[in-house]
């Protein structure tokens, strides 16, 4: 791994010394202008540290992309942005994702767990975990920051934080779109938007996504539902009121209905081809949510600005499933979630042009997660034994409080030398409110009703460093936080608790603007220092279910990122990358797969089947991503254009479980995607032919309760859009 680190950075060292010389070169005498200014790359702006700054100059790990970069690159929601983002990884696998950057994240399905990778949508921090299906449609710009962000998204956001906001009213005029495309396997997509200036201070705008997709999976048995298959309507409503230039009132309502008919899948060890399975139980996947939010903003003479964002969301998400993957045993699982979510923040900005800038906040959030009672067939668990049935039932509340206050101040030491520090106080609050375990084969059933509060100060030291117009270096330490949480009962044993997790992150990084801003590259190295990992092992107590610890040692991931973007004439070319290792800290745990013993996690003993995890890799931390994009403009007769692209995407093998069991099915393959494309734009009308996954390569994208879950396939076909 060493190796392989000495010889990426001084591949970094040697580009950056030749780029650096032919960034001196003039250009060619017969360069006109016109052709300087195409060939020139825009600014990239970054808003998740809640002023507006050049991502050249500011000092964070992201991938920021626009909403043409997204449609370009065939991101149409979370599971396609692993793809185009260096250590990245999505794992889809019904209700819910396992979203992880550099190794953390989420990694166990269950609401107790909170995610390391937070979502904000225009402003608004969305569901946590669950409802992560919603589509990019519309977009303006997609960020995603990687590293712990605890000063600006706060506890749940130890691996990073990703900012998604959509397109925006203005007044402009009346502009906007139309879309339709048809593909293989049924697909049929219509999308549109329009923008309406009502009136000289308020503007409106509508956006709408409508898709239907046939299943990939070819599926015999006697199964319920429709597996696989796709239904997904969504709709957006925003409206901006500028009665002065000082006062900006944004409001937005999104609605999403999405039906993907459940999540076929087999057992994971499995050798069959993964889109041709046997089942015999049900299969739902649906999401329902709705959201508003209201973001007020007020610019002061003096150039201070007060913001105020505000949010609502409410999610129903089903989801059932052949739990055994297969048609000899009868194990079903069903699942109901509904989600309520309440959002506060307030900021106050310092204007830009200061030497001394700063920006104060507060945020209040209230998530409450209900299961609600379910009876058979609509249990949580229905396992079939020769010798009887066993149902497993969860039903109640969990609600989570957080309130926190946060601020960052930047000082300007000198023209080029800057620091900046950022600190965020967190104090958050989960509860079971009246939930009930039952079994009802065993007469039990458990009642629990208990809290944990906790309470956390994260933030970021950052040096910045201007080593010329095109030249920014910076170094920061950063930490993040995420709070422990409350096991469900145990037969008769009490709950038991589980401890935060805390990580300390070390990072140099370089940014450079080259070839008369025709290259602009990032690259940067990290040290991660995880303490009280959290991780789903056999319960140390009463083995026979599971229960939520914390590893007991340092868990380390490091490595290095980095990126870069070209325009010279006609072409455009992208490419990202990452090499990291993990290793999990000493710590004692039994697979849950294996035979239950007891066993401490501070000291074992290293016996049977509790085993000593240490030096294992983390899940999902593959130790290689990258990702290749090119695409040259064709000029035409008539001013029409041809644009051919390609965009190559390669994820390493990666574990899916901390015990790193091959045999069990823990390695998740290499994949190696290719996307196509080819444009025709000829002036209001684009017509364009695609194929996803062109290689049509078979791969597992996941493993969850040991299941296995393809990643899609080969998918091709036409897409024609009217702007207006």
């Amino acid at each position: 791994m060493g190796r392989k680190l000495w010889i990426t950075t001084s591949a970094a060292v040697l580009l950056w010394a030749g780029a650096a010389q032919a960034q001196q070169a003039t250009p060619a005498a017969n360069d006109t202008a016109s052709e300087q200014q195409v060939a020139t790359l825009d600014d990239v702006v970054v808003t998740a540290e809640r002023r507006t700054t050049n991502l050249q100059e500011t000092a964070v790990a992201a991938t920021v992309l626009s909403g043409a970069d997204l449609e370009n690159k065939g991101v149409t929601s979370l599971e396609q942005l692993q793809f185009v983002a260096p250590s990245t990884t999505v794992q889809n696998f019904g209700q819910g994702n396992f979203f992880n950057v550099r190794g953390i994240g989420k990694s166990e399905p269950t609401t107790a767990i909170g995610v390391g990778v937070t979502t904000y949508r225009d402003g608004v921090p969305v569901f946590p975990g669950y409802f992560q299906t919603e589509p990019y449609y519309d977009i303006a710009s997609v960020e995603l920051l990687r590293g712990p962000q605890g000063t600006f998204a706060g506890t749940n956001a130890t691996g990073g934080a990703v900012f998604i906001n959509a397109r925006n009213p203005d007044f402009t005029g009346v502009n906007g779109y139309a879309m339709a495309q048809v593909g293989n396997y049924g697909n049929i997509k219509l999308q549109g938007a329009v923008n309406l200036p009502l009136t000289d201070t308020l503007a409106a705008r509508f956006a709408m996504n409508s898709e239907v997709r046939d299943s990939f999976h070819e599926i015999t048995g006697p199964y319920s539902g429709h597996p696989g298959d796709i239904t997904s309507h969504s709709v957006r409503t925003s409206l901006l009121w500028m009665p002065t230039p000082a006062l900006r009132v944004l409001l937005k309502g999104d609605y999403n209905n999405l039906d993907f008919g459940g999540y076929p899948a087999d057992r994971a060890l499995s050798a069959n081809d993964p889109f041709e399975i046997t089942a015999n139980g049900p299969h739902s996947g649906v999401d329902e949510t709705a959201r508003v939010s209201l973001n007020v903003s007020y610019m002061f003479d003096n150039g201070i600005t007060i913001r105020s964002i505000t949010g609502y969301q409410d999610g129903i998400s089903e989801f059932s499933t052949d739990l055994d993957g297969s048609s000899a045993l009868n194990n079903t699982f069903y699942d109901r979630v509904e989600e309520e979510v309440w959002s506060q923040e307030f900021n106050i900005v310092s204007p830009d042009d200061q030497r001394l800038t700063w920006i104060l906040g507060a945020f209040w959030q209230y998530d409450d997660v209900v299961f609600p009672v379910t009876t058979f067939p609509r249990g949580a668990y229905h396992v079939g034994f020769p010798e009887g049935v066993i149902d497993y039932y969860i039903f109640g509340e969990t609600p989570k409080e957080t309130r926190a206050v946060f601020g960052q101040i930047s000082y300007d030491v000198s023209d080029r030398l800057q620091v900046q520090l950022g600190a965020r106080w967190s104090e958050s609050t989960s509860t079971n409110d009246n939930v009930y375990t039952t079994y009802p084969a065993f007469g039990l059933a458990l009642l629990q009703n208990d809290e944990v509060t906790a309470e956390k100060t994260t933030g970021k030291l950052s040096l910045n460093y201007k080593v010329d117009d095109n030249n920014f270096v910076y170094g920061f330490v950063a930490t993040g936080f995420k709070m422990g949480g409350l096991n469900a009962p145990n037969f008769y044993v009490p709950a038991s608790s589980f401890g935060p997790e805390d990580v300390i992150d070390y990072e140099l990084g370089w940014k450079s603007t080259m070839f008369d801003g025709r290259v602009r590259t990032q690259l940067g190295a990290y040290y991660m220092a995880y303490e009280g990992f959290q991780v789903v092992v056999g319960d140390p107590t009463v083995p026979l279910f599971n229960s939520i610890v914390n590893v007991a040692g340092e868990t380390v991931l490091k490595g290095i990122e980095g990126s870069a973007q070209m325009r010279f004439g006609q072409w455009s070319i992208d490419v990202g990358g990452s090499i990291s290792s993990s290793e999990l800290g000493e710590f004692f745990a039994v697979d849950p797969r294996l035979a239950r013993i007891p066993c401490n996690p501070q000291t074992g003993p290293a016996a049977g089947n509790c085993q000593n995890l240490s030096g294992n890799s983390q899940s999902y931390a593959p130790e290689a991503t990258f990702n290749f994009g090119a695409q040259y403009e064709i000029a035409l007769s008539g001013g029409a254009t041809l644009t051919p692209r390609i965009d190559y995407s390669h994820i390493g093998e990666a574990f899916t479980s901390i015990f790193n069991n091959e045999a069990l099915g823990d390695r998740l393959e290499a994949r190696d995607i290719v996307n196509l494309k080819l444009t025709y734009q000829r002036n209001d009308w684009t017509l364009s032919a695609y194929a996803l996954n062109a290689t049509d390569q078979t791969y597992i994208a996941a493993i969850n309760a040991g299941l296995r879950y393809a990643g899609p396939p080969r998918q091709f076909g036409l897409n024609l859009m009217k702007t207006f």
